[in-house]
């Protein structure tokens, strides 16, 4: 047991020596450590206090420059200032002195001015004095004057001023009436020319319009298919075109009668296709009609663009393009409406460039003068002021708004484009071969002119003449002087107006003759 427990002392006692001396070793070590890190922090510390200086220097030195940089710009900031300051100050001593002389000045001018009041005072005191005795003076002598002739001042001034005005009124009414008659001899000679020129230089058909239109067949064996079983594809045809199909007698032909020119040509190229093709029935005919009447649209659009282009007239709206080809199917006392308005437009640009006026605003206006003939739909207004409403929608000048509305003198004529528009328009309708009318309507029309002529007082005879476009009124000179005559060939004239429609203008020429017959023997 002994030989066991020894050992073991022996061996804690060896481990706890060797612990302190472990220990021991250690503290010295560290108190080695301790006194290098004392020294190594001591030489730090003088080097950072040596850096410290250093940088403390630099920072001073810094400093000292950057004030003086700073005391030489505000050096130079001050300077500029008092510069400034000491312009400013010239500137005002200039100015002083300026305004200085100016109320020397205008204290010299008050002085002077002063001394011309005082002069025109004085002068104005002396005229009124000498005005004083020049008017006791002349009223002496018109007192004298008076005594002398036996009138008073009033009597012998209303006196003269009768005789002068009787004199000024002879004097200006012959002047005027030689001036009347020559501007009437060089305006009428110049008017024809004008007018014969543009007429000469234009070429046209004449018309050939009606209200019916012949579809030719190949043979009468169609007449019975395209009337059908118990009439039924005939029936759908008006009824889908709106235009009465006559099957006669006739030899292989159809007769297709409607006052609408479009409609017409719609039942006209419906019944070809429909004959081409073979097959007609109810329902194949509503198909081929709606076919049509959208290829006839088109084709009313594409005749107002070849019509523009045709003409030279650009920037036209497309609802006027639209409008100018549908002129195409409509007619005017059986003058094709397209045609008159080409004619017109032609006529106008040659007579405004003989003016000279702008010849593409004169075609403009005389293509679009009559499109208010062909409304959508109805309207109480005349065909020119409708036109001119859709001018001004569609954008058009008021030059060219203002001739549509004044062609027939529904509206003032306020730009000379108007009466051009207005005169081709006549020459147009009143060429022969121009418009076709039934010869009974036109004679009676003629009958009815001379008689409103004599249903006047003091008419003699009266005359229709020019195809109606002129009536010559002969008066008595006994009963009708020469004012009456001008108020009855106005009153003439609105009688007409009033009581006839016609085509166009007539007008009114009231003859006045004084004959003095003697016989010598």
């Amino acid at each position: 047991m002994n030989e066991i427990i020894i050992p073991v002392i022996a061996g804690f006692v060896g481990l706890i020596v060797g612990l302190l001396i472990a220990r021991f070793s250690e503290k010295s070590k560290a108190s080695k450590i301790l006194n290098a890190t004392k020294k190594e922090a001591n030489a730090l510390l003088k080097e950072a206090k040596l850096d410290a200086e250093a940088l403390k220097k630099d920072k001073i030195l810094q400093a000292k420059e950057k004030f003086i940089e700073l005391k030489s710009e505000h050096e130079k900031v001050i300077l500029s200032r008092e510069k400034k300051i000491s312009d400013v100050e010239k500137r005002a001593r200039d100015k002083e002195s300026q305004v200085q002389s100016e109320v020397d000045k205008t204290k010299r001018l008050n002085q002077s001015l002063e001394q011309k009041e005082k002069d025109f005072n004085y002068k104005l005191e002396f005229l009124e004095k000498k005005e004083d005795e020049v008017e006791k003076l002349h009223k002496r002598h018109v007192d004298l004057l008076e005594q002398i002739s036996g009138y008073s001042a009033e009597e012998a001034k209303k006196e003269l001023v009768t005789t002068l005005k009787d004199e000024a009124k002879s004097d200006a009414m012959s002047f005027i009436q030689d001036t009347l008659e020559e501007a009437k001899l060089t305006a009428e000679q110049e008017a024809r020319k004008v007018v014969l020129n543009t007429i000469q230089r234009v070429g046209v058909e004449q018309a050939v319009e009606n209200c019916v239109s012949v579809f030719n067949l190949e043979s009468d064996d169609v007449k019975g298919r395209i009337i059908g079983r118990e009439g039924r594809n005939i029936r759908a045809l008006e009824a889908a075109t709106g235009v009465e199909i006559i099957v006669d007698d006739t030899p292989e032909a159809i007769i297709l009668s409607c006052f609408d020119p479009v409609r017409r040509e719609i039942a006209r190229l419906s019944m070809h296709k429909l004959v081409t093709d073979g097959r007609i029935h109810p329902a194949r005919i509503e198909e081929i009609v709606a076919k049509t009447e959208k290829q006839i649209t088109q084709e009313i659009i594409e005749v107002g663009k070849r019509t523009v282009i045709d003409l030279g007239i650009h920037g036209l709206h497309p609802e006027l393009i639209k409008t100018v080809g549908r002129m195409k199917y409509r007619s005017s006392y059986g003058q094709n409406l397209l045609q008159h308005s080409r004619e017109v437009a032609n006529l106008c640009g040659i007579m405004a460039s003989e003016l000279g006026l702008n010849p593409k605003l004169a075609k403009r206006a005389g293509l679009l003068h009559d499109i208010g003939k062909v409304p959508d739909t109805e309207s109480e207004l005349p065909h020119a002021l409708l036109g001119m409403q859709w001018a001004e929608k569609y954008g058009e000048k008021p030059d060219v708004c203002n001739a549509i509305g004044a062609h027939h003198d529904e509206i003032e004529m306020k730009t000379l484009f108007a009466p051009i528009v207005q005169v081709c328009d006549a020459i147009s309708g009143a060429r022969p071969g121009a418009r076709r009318q039934v010869l009974d309507s036109y004679i009676q029309r003629l009958k009815d002119l001379e008689e409103i002529a004599f249903g006047f007082s003091g008419v003699q005879k009266a005359y229709a003449i020019q195809a109606g476009r002129e009536l010559r009124v002969m008066v008595e000179s006994g009963k009708v002087n020469d004012t009456k005559a001008a108020e009855l060939s106005f009153s003439i004239s609105q009688k007409i107006q009033n009581d006839m429609t016609y085509p166009g203008q007539v007008k009114v020429t009231v003859i006045r003759e004084t004959r003095a017959v003697n016989v010598a023997k």
